[in-house]
């Protein structure tokens, strides 16, 4: 049993990691990949509710999101193939994250040109567009970030890019909110636009990380070697060895490290965050239909919850570096799936201010919480050889499901109602419980996976 002033040195230690710079320099990247989210899924899912558009049109919008659930397919090109000009001056990392700043904001201006209820066709193709720039900025920074720090301060890097992403909710969650209440949506997502500019100085503030692990010669990857030999060069043997090196090695290489664990690790990464993701197209829907005004959403769903999912982040981030991955993982599980109950609860009651705070309260608190410990523990299964593409299929995996589940969410809120959808999207929870439950109790008896 440790004495107390252990306790308080271990304690001590864990909260100095805020310190780092790398860990610092993750809020501006956070903002910069939290800014797009919204604007292409739930605010523009409340700027289509407020024009009419029906919630079974909303809720087949929601589908863009898909885009981050496929970003593996082009992964590979990001983390391996070379910019010309640019990626000689700013590196593999940050020249990518550069070109794909640059098409978000150029998406996001063309949104705001557009009449949802004349146009909707082009509004999908263009919020498509700026998914997938935000979806392939995604891809750079998770590689940036896992090859800043060693994996002991992946938590503290995952909790102050949750915060800045968090502020970026804010700003494009509220923010949008306030500026279409009090002007229109094309100011509002003009404004967006401007704010990508947040991430492009993030990129010139930044070095590129060390990249010693990193496979750039695909000729001497194992794997390569393996399955194709080191016969003779050639175009066609050029082609061969490049598409095994990016695509099916980083595939291979986790198969081999996981063995039959992968099985179980990627049915997690898939179901973990099903519950939040599928009920979350039709939470504004039912901010609006219950009578909240657009500014009393911003202020309690974004102010108010952005301050929750902050301190959930930080609280996952400190006890993450205190208690280990598993357990936190499983705490994150349970309270992610128990307040989605909450929004059936303010279904039932109605048009109640106290009641938002409270629904918005728990829910935020928990996703914030969630968020930090699936991203550190994610990190932690990553292969440095492999980065940008063994994370981008974890983290497309992580959505995807959700995302898919997500696109029939208002058919089922139209048949059954609110509080009967929120039910079934709590039940969504429960494989992942069971999941990390079991991941816990390999821990606990020392099982290594």
């Amino acid at each position: 049993m440790i004495s107390r002033a252990e306790a308080a040195t271990r304690w001590r230690a864990a909260l100095r990691v805020y310190r780092r710079p790398n860990v610092l320099r993750m809020l501006l990247f956070g903002f910069s990949a939290g800014l797009p989210y919204l604007l292409v899924f739930t605010t523009l899912t409340a700027w289509l509710r407020t024009e009419g558009v029906s919630r079974t049109a909303i809720g087949l919008f929601s589908w863009i999101g898909i885009t981050y659930s496929i970003k593996f397919l082009w992964a590979p090109f990001v983390d391996k193939l070379r910019l010309p000009v640019i990626g000689a001056r700013l590196g593999q990392r940050r020249s990518w994250m550069l070109l794909a700043q640059l098409g978000l904001a150029a998406s996001l201006a063309g949104m705001a040109w557009v009449d949802p209820t004349t146009e909707l066709g082009r509004l999908a193709v263009l919020a498509l567009l700026a998914a997938f720039a935000s979806a392939t900025q995604d891809i750079t920074i998770d590689a940036f970030r896992i090859e800043s720090e060693p994996d002991e301060y992946q938590a503290a890097m995952a909790s102050t890019y949750v915060l800045g992403y968090r502020v970026a909710t804010l700003v494009a969650g509220a923010g949008a909110l306030y500026l279409a209440d009090y002007f229109d949506w094309r100011v509002a997502y003009l404004c967006m636009a401007a704010a990508t500019g947040v991430g492009m100085l993030a990129v010139a503030i930044s070095a590129e990380p060390d990249h010693r692990d990193r496979l750039t010669d695909f000729r001497r990857d194992p794997w390569v070697i393996r399955l194709l030999g080191e016969a003779p060069g050639g175009a066609w043997r050029d082609l061969r060895v490049w598409l095994t090196g990016a695509v099916l090695a980083p595939l291979l290489a986790f198969l081999q490290r996981y063995r039959l664990y992968s099985i179980a690790i990627l049915a997690l990464v898939g179901l973990y965050k099903m519950s939040d993701i599928s009920m979350a197209a039709m939470a504004n829907p039912l901010y609006v239909d219950l009578g909240f005004s657009l500014s009393e959403i911003a202020s309690v769903t974004k102010v108010f919850g952005l301050a929750m999912t902050v301190i959930g982040g930080l609280v996952a981030g400190v006890l993450v570096a205190r208690f280990g991955i598993p357990a936190m993982l499983l705490l994150g599980a349970v309270l992610v799936a128990l307040t989605n109950l909450l929004f059936a609860w303010l279904a039932t009651v109605g048009y109640s201010i106290a009641a938002l705070f409270v629904t918005i309260g728990g829910d935020n608190f928990s996703n914030g919480f969630a968020a930090v410990t699936l991203v550190a523990w994610l990190s932690s299964l990553v292969d440095k050889r492999y980065t940008a593409t063994q994370y981008a299929l974890l983290s497309s995996l992580m959505t995807l499901p959700g995302m898919f589940v997500g696109g029939f969410s208002g058919l089922v809120a139209d048949h059954f109602g609110y509080v009967l959808f929120f039910f079934y999207a709590a039940s969504l929870g429960l494989p992942a419980v069971l999941l990390c439950s079991y991941f816990l109790a390999l821990r606990v008896r020392g099982v290594a996976y």
